[in-house]
């Protein structure tokens, strides 16, 4: 997992979510991957499905080109099996070069490894159930959830 930065080094929060499958099917929206977005907030999301490829194909390159720093046409073109690599290069330059003081030239990209914070285990008691009844509740009837259905 990654995390935005702008070229000035400025952590970037967004909250558009995007998933594309087999340059094919592709769905670009707010919604999370949680109950509480799907029964309870106000998210919205599009699907695209085009035979073609060509949406969603563009949609990759672009959004692979943006987080890899790159500019010109040709390099957005990453080889699908190379994606993850490239991903990963990018993140470790930038963090080294944070790491390192941030001197000298900034590494392309955007991409900073993603590293969840540790919670000690009396943290955990307490935040587990708090998170799942404030922050992530089950927006549905109560009904269905004791039928386990939707």
């Amino acid at each position: 997992m990654y995390s935005l930065e702008n070229e000035v080094g400025t952590p970037v929060y967004v909250h558009a979510k995007v998933c594309i499958v087999d340059d094919v099917w592709a769905t670009v929206g707010s919604d999370n991957l949680n109950l509480r977005s799907w029964t309870y907030d106000s998210e919205l999301s599009c699907a695209v499905v085009d035979a073609s490829g060509r949406y969603a194909r563009e949609l990759r390159r672009r959004l692979n080109a943006e987080h890899l720093g790159r500019t010109d046409s040709g390099s957005a073109a990453i080889p699908q099996e190379d994606v993850f690599d490239a991903f990963a290069r990018s993140a470790a330059a930038l963090d080294r070069w944070h790491a390192q003081g941030r001197v000298g030239r900034r590494p392309a990209g955007r991409l900073r490894q993603y590293r969840p914070p540790t919670l000690s285990p009396l943290t955990r008691l307490w935040a587990a159930p708090l998170y799942r009844f404030i922050c992530d509740p089950d927006g549905r009837p109560r009904a269905l959830r004791r039928q386990h259905e939707f």
